[in-house]
């Protein structure tokens, strides 16, 4: 049964540096003040009524709660404790620094409830995360991820391709290194340019050039092709469409409401071409998919469908078909074919 996920945004909280491309208060449309004990349990009850018999996870975005005062986070957590016992709440999602993690600090947050700790990695890099203004090295986030896994937490990484001084082949290594260090699932953002930041300096300026949408999605569809190949979930890709990202607060960058569905519809892409090669173009095809990804595969307005056909395809129709699993795709036609995006891609 899937996770009802009750979130509380508490932009900048704890942030005790200033990263050219951060304005959390935008990207959440919260300005970031911590929820009193009336709020969480108010919200909370909310989520519960609508959401049957789900389980339920209280998670703390943006901001970095281990950084936080002690009292503070405690002021977050207590309200917790009872519906943590009686099993109305399941755990505790944070997000944090990775220079605010260790082990004793683990340690104290899983005797209060927490269960899942998200890293704001953005980089690997050394280099980059100079240029972004991290305050802290690649080697910080590698001992966070295995002081998180030590402690018996889940550990995600939040990579952010495209920053200053970032490159595909370094964006990829990001990931692998995250993925190395024991971090079981990622979200992906892709460098938003927003109104205000560093960054947006920056880029006014002529010094930056952000990833744009179409070299963001390739980008990323690269790192979700590797990361799927290892078995490792990434979570989410780009921003959520929030009322604070819009024509007037973002600048440029790879921003898209549906940005996940883009780059899936990617992969799916590359793999259906790669399997009509050799077919008779003459021919009717008809496309097989697992049911959730019948729109991946056929693309926000039939965008993959028209790109085959331009192709000279004759793809007719795509079917939803339980048999196959989500990966694997079939085409029907005088020469069916079978294939899977793990095994039959290559970047």
């Amino acid at each position: 049964m899937s996770r009802i996920t009750v979130p509380f945004f508490i932009s900048h909280q704890g942030c005790r540096h200033a990263c050219v491309f951060c304005d959390q208060r935008t990207i959440s449309g919260s300005q970031g003040a911590l929820p009193n004990r009336d709020e969480m349990l108010c919200r909370i009850a909310a989520w519960r009524c609508s959401g049957g018999d789900r389980p339920l996870e209280v998670a703390f975005f943006g901001g970095s709660f281990s950084a936080l005062d002690r009292a503070d986070q405690w002021r977050l957590l207590e309200p917790l404790q009872s519906l943590i016992e009686n099993g109305a709440v399941s755990g505790v999602r944070i997000s944090t620094r990775p220079d605010a993690v260790d082990a004793e600090t683990v340690v104290w947050l899983a005797e209060r409830g927490v269960t899942t700790i998200e890293l704001g990695v953005q980089s690997m890099d050394d280099g980059v995360l100079e240029a972004a203004g991290r305050g802290h090295r690649a080697e910080a986030s590698e001992a966070a991820i295995r002081c998180v896994r030590a402690g018996g937490l889940a550990a995600g990484a939040q990579l952010m391709p495209g920053l200053p001084g970032d490159t595909p082949a370094l964006a990829l290594s990001s990931l692998e290194k995250v993925m190395a260090a024991g971090a079981g699932f990622v979200r992906l953002y892709p460098v938003v340019v927003l109104k205000g930041t560093e960054l947006a300096r920056r880029y006014l300026a002529g010094e930056y050039r952000p990833l744009s949408a179409s070299e963001g999605i390739s980008c990323c569809k690269v790192l979700l092709w590797t990361a799927m190949k290892r078995g490792i979930e990434i979570i989410r890709i780009g921003l959520q469409a929030d009322q604070g990202l819009n024509a007037e607060t973002v600048l440029a960058g790879c921003w898209h409401p549906a940005l996940g569905q883009l780059v899936r519809s990617e992969l799916y892409f590359d793999l259906l071409v790669r399997l009509a090669s050799g077919l008779d173009r003459s021919q009717p095809i008809t496309v097989k998919c697992h049911p959730s990804r019948v729109s991946d595969v056929i693309g926000q307005g039939r965008s993959n469908v028209i790109r085959l056909r331009q192709q000279g395809l004759d793809v007719r129709t795509v079917l939803p078909e339980p048999a196959l699993t989500p990966p694997e795709i079939e085409l029907l036609s005088k020469q069916p074919k079978k294939g899977s995006l793990l095994h039959d891609l290559v970047y």
